[in-house]
């Protein structure tokens, strides 16, 4: 086996392995399960590691080169229009290619599936075209973001209340396995064109801008779109009793996700293929890595979302269901809490993230350090989510203030900790928020006959939410002990400076 496959998916297990021991122990104590579903969910587990295994592999060797190879081209054209038409056609293919918004768009009941999937995807092209201008004209990302969140926050108080949550959710979303690797790549290959000080800090920040095109493209169509039939059809659980069964019920639904996956691969595929024409970038071997590595991203994304899909997302809706019905749903809490610790680490997208800032830094910000803060943010952010699906409480009371104080935060960090919070904050809300905390509070909405429109989506905004906040900290305690650092450097020389006097005022004694 190839060992950085290995280290893939040694480091998906030690990802995956927290969740599952949270969600048997829960099982155990609080909602006892039937072997059969815990069968299932244990095979979902098991077919999430080797399948993030393979994507992180996959997406290393093919949507990370083609995405910093667009981003160079791109920056040398000349031709403003034409760079804006490519961009915004190249955001919208790989929108339309992420099966996480496939995900979300599936379990919406009051919007057809292709009509959100296409109004996302023009809201993500336009963005992304704005965000790549950013880069070549550096205009200020927190000031753009200010402007940017401050429509948002405008035109949400124009749409219907049910629509809101659903807007937020779709922002978060977008930005999943298929568009983050991509999106961070091009980033980088935008900036390193520049050599000025300021490259590498604004390399981050397309992901976060791409985000909010999936809200107001939604909060508009909520303004305009009447929806007919709001029913929403609940998670089936399957008739299981034998492992053989298990394995069964899997192989079954392993055609549908491959041919879906399939579909969402094909326009990367293509994308891949005309630009390799057009600039003849990538000698041979470098074009057969880049297309095993677009095969083992498909392999990767097959296991996954047939994982998450069939063995985490029935799990997520009962203990939802059971504990809400139960005397214990104040504790939906603080287990909520733990599960949003875990499942960050196992969003496949997120490592991506955490090795990029990581390199693009030269270590001086961690992926250790980064998995701790989205982690506590992520908890944070679920805490918040299972009270809304329990109190029914207004998501402007969270979402409205909780961005007020993220872009007050921009204002007094380092820069490049604003494009990393923002453009954190799309990664954390992937496949399984979608497939495991967007069930989850769904069933408890179902338990207690609440909105499920509007109290439990949203879930996914809040889990986009928190992180910015959590890394704009981080930037700020980072700025502090540089800080303390230069401070103790400058009384050190200034130490020895005194010294060198003395000695030299002894030596004229």
């Amino acid at each position: 086996m190839n060992q950085k496959l290995k280290e893939n998916i040694s480091e998906s297990l030690s990802a995956v392995l927290p969740i599952t021991i949270t969600v048997l122990l829960v099982s155990v104590f609080l909602v006892p399960m039937e072997i059969g579903t815990f069968a299932m969910f244990l095979m979902g587990a098991v077919m999430l590691i080797i399948g993030m295994g393979f994507f992180q592999l996959g997406a290393e060797m093919s949507m990370t080169p083609l995405g910093e190879g667009m981003g160079i081209q791109l920056s040398k054209s000349k031709k403003i229009g034409l760079l804006a038409f490519s961009v915004f056609i190249i955001g919208a293919v790989i929108t339309i290619a992420e099966p996480d918004l496939q995900v979300l768009a599936d379990q919406m009941p009051a919007i057809p599936s292709n009509l959100l999937v296409w109004t996302v995807a023009i809201g993500v092209g336009i963005c992304l075209t704005i965000a790549v201008l950013r880069i070549l004209f550096k205009i200020n990302l927190s000031l753009l973001l200010m402007v940017l969140y401050l429509l948002v926050i405008l035109l949400s108080f124009l749409t219907p209340n049910d629509f809101v949550p659903v807007a937020f959710d779709s922002g978060g979303a977008t930005t999943g396995p298929i568009t983050v690797p991509f999106i961070l790549a091009l980033g980088v290959g935008l900036a390193s064109v520049r050599s000025d000080k300021n490259a590498s800090d604004d390399s981050f920040g397309l992901v976060a801008i791409s985000s909010i095109g999936p809200i107001l493209a939604v909060l508009l169509l909520g303004i305009f779109f009447q929806p007919t039939d709001a029913s929403y059809t609940p998670t089936e659980f399957l008739d299981v009793s034998t492992t053989q069964d298990v394995m069964r019920e899997f192989m079954l639904e392993l055609p549908h996700f491959a041919k879906e996956v399939l579909i969402s691969m094909l326009p990367i595929a293509l994308l891949f293929f005309i630009f390799q024409l057009i600039s003849r970038r990538y000698h041979h071997r470098q074009y057969i890595r880049m297309i095993v590595g677009l095969i083992y991203t498909y392999i990767g994304l097959v296991l996954f979302l047939t994982g998450v899909s069939i063995g985490f997302a029935p799990v997520g809706s009962l203990l939802g269901g059971e504990l809400a019905a139960s005397q214990y749903k104040w504790l939906l809490i603080p287990i909520g809490m733990l599960i949003g610790y875990f499942i960050v680490k196992a969003e496949p997208a997120i490592q991506v993230l955490n090795h990029q800032v990581e390199n693009v830094t030269g270590g001086s910000i961690s992926a250790s350090s980064m998995n701790i803060c989205l982690s506590i943010g992520v908890a944070v952010s679920v805490g918040l989510a299972m009270t809304r699906s329990i109190t029914g409480v207004s998501i402007y009371w969270i979402i409205i203030p909780g961005y007020l104080i993220a872009l007050l935060l921009s204002r007094f960090v380092p820069k490049i900790f604003i494009g990393i919070a923002f453009d954190s904050g799309g990664v954390a809300s992937g496949p399984m928020t979608s497939t495991f905390l967007l069930p989850l509070c769904i069933g408890v909405s179902e338990s207690l006959d609440g909105n499920i429109m509007a109290d439990a989506f949203g879930v996914v905004a809040l889990v986009a939410l928190t992180p910015l906040i959590a890394i704009q900290i981080m930037g700020l305690v980072f700025k502090w002990r540089e800080g303390k650092a230069a401070q103790n450097a400058a009384l050190t020389i200034d130490e020895l400076n005194e010294i060198e006097e003395w000695e030299d005022t002894e030596e004229d004694a």
